[in-house]
């Protein structure tokens, strides 16, 4: 177990964020606190940071590295981006920290920042190509990648605080003129870039401005489960955050669910910023990330010490199995149950019992090696507490939706709670509940199957016999347990096959 800090001195804020990395589950935050420091206000027309911005981040820095030892981390990284980067007196800032704190603070390069924002991005979520987009207080970071190999990358010396400075100082969050000119301002800046142009394909925001909008939405349509990494919006979804902002009046934005306070007076100039980007690249969705330059510089850091940590063509499988070590799913249990689902899809497709594909498959063999994990709780309420978790769990490299898909797979009981689960969300049309439900039905009793979880089951396949089916079953061992509970879950597949069936355990020949 690696346990490693790190100090992302922003502009508009500095956080703390300490991460525990094993092999066995993977990156995880496990603490995270900031403070609005604004660090960029205290650089003058000259570009100078005053003393009051030296002492704040000094006391910002002594704080914080008293809760990294606390946390008795084995490495702290501070790192600096535009405000300190930008700053005329660098030297000074740098040499000042090191004598009143000790502590040795790294500039992150322009080339850096976007570098590890598109880095974060490609090993967290599953898109091939894909607009990065990183807006902090003082800079602008964007990237375009394909086949997650990056192409481009720029970092603009502007980013939401100095948006404000320039556009909106002294007057209000939504002033028309103040709106107008920054779009103008944003649009030619971005089309300098010919790369970005009318590239078709999603957008991906890190950072704080981002992440509120995500949430603002996700308060607006009352979305049903937890988590924004890897959460998706509708040019029209954009727009409708920005008119609820912009005709919300000033005293009344601490009231929007969803909005920080610190980031009340920033958050317009953000959303014409994504908004111009989004014609700009004539996007097709506006995904968030909340994985990003901090997760970046740290990932780079332990592929120093550890054999490929991070695998950006495998995210959701490495995701899968951090979850699975989270929940002490036991890996031979969990692979004889995976066999016996897989071996009941391919038989039945054989017979032509059922319709399969490559998806569907996929589906069915993640759901069977996760399959009640809630057990670990609770096992009398598995199903309950496996549908839960794992439509709230913010995993890697899956869709919201796929997410919530998997979870009614792997808490699978019965049609009447497989309903009560999905009214949850309503996001599946009449097919693909009936997908769920088949999928479903081969997972409950591909578990009864291995119920005493003494993996006795060796294969299994079926037998025509006039109109109905024989089911035989291989085993090596003890099967009283299993074909107790199979006679009494075979109803479930006898439903996919539309006829009955004969379980016949016979012993395995060797």
């Amino acid at each position: 177990m690696k346990r490693i800090g790190l100090v992302d001195i922003g502009s508009n804020t500095i956080r703390l964020v300490i991460f525990d990395y094993s092999v066995e589950t993977g990156l995880q935050e496990l603490q995270n606190i900031k403070t609005p420091a604004r660090l960029y206000q205290y650089l003058d027309a000259d570009k100078v940071m005053s003393d009051k911005g030296i002492a704040v981040l000094c006391d910002t820095l002594q704080s914080f590295q008293k809760v990294a030892d606390k946390f008795k981390v084995d490495a702290l990284y501070p790192v600096a981006t535009a405000a300190v980067r930008q700053s005329a007196n660098i030297e000074a800032i740098i040499a000042r920290v090191k004598e009143e704190t000790g502590i040795d603070v790294r500039i992150i390069t322009e080339q850096e920042e976007a570098f590890y924002g598109y880095y974060a991005v490609i090993n967290t979520l599953d898109y091939e190509d894909g607009v990065t987009v990183d807006i902090g207080g003082g800079s602008t970071e964007v990237t375009y990648f394909e086949d997650k190999e990056l192409k481009f990358s720029h970092s603009f010396p502007f980013g939401v605080v100095t948006l404000q400075k320039l556009f909106f100082d002294g007057k209000e969050h939504n002033d028309e003129e103040a709106i107008k000119a920054a779009g103008e301002y944003i649009k030619n800046e971005l089309q300098s870039l010919k790369w970005l142009e009318k590239r078709k394909c999603p957008i991906i925001a890190i950072g704080g401005s981002a992440r509120n909008i995500a949430r603002i939405h996700q308060s607006m349509t009352e979305y049903p489960i937890a988590g924004v990494h890897g959460y998706g919006m509708k040019e029209k979804d954009l727009e409708l955050v920005f008119e609820t902002l912009i005709h919300t009046p000033k005293d009344e934005l601490e009231d929007l669910d969803g909005l920080s306070r610190d980031r009340q007076d920033i958050i317009v100039p953000s959303c014409v910023l994504f908004n111009t980007l989004f014609d700009e690249v004539d996007a097709t969705e506006f995904i968030f990330s909340r994985k990003g330059l901090r997760e970046g510089v740290i990932m780079k850091v332990l592929e120093k010490e550890y054999v490929l940590p991070f695998d950006k063509d495998n995210v959701f499988k490495d995701s899968l199995r951090n979850l699975a070590s989270d929940y002490n799913i036991n890996h031979d249990e969990a692979m004889q149950r995976t066999m016996i689902a897989e071996t009941l899809y391919y038989e039945m497709e054989k017979h032509d019992l059922i319709k399969g594909n490559k998806k569907d498959k996929t589906f069915l063999k993640h759901a069977a090696y996760l399959y009640y994990l809630g057990s670990y709780i609770d096992s009398d309420a598995a199903s309950q507490h496996t549908y839960y978790i794992l439509s709230n769990s913010s995993l890697n490299g899956i869709s919201h939706k796929n997410r919530v898909k998997l979870a009614l797979l792997a808490s699978y009981k019965n049609k009447s709670l497989l309903k009560f689960y999905e009214d949850e969300t309503k996001w599946f049309n009449n097919d693909e509940k009936d997908v769920i439900q088949m999928l479903g039905s081969i997972l409950k009793f591909s578990y009864a199957l291995n119920i005493s979880n003494t993996n006795i089951v060796e294969a299994l396949y079926f037998e025509k016999k006039d109109d109905k089916y024989d089911l035989v079953i291989e085993y090596n061992g003890d099967p009283i347990a299993e074909e107790y509970q199979a006679e009494r879950q075979k109803k479930h597949i006898e439903k996919i096959i539309k006829s009955k069936i004969n379980l016949i355990f016979t012993k395995a020949l060797h």
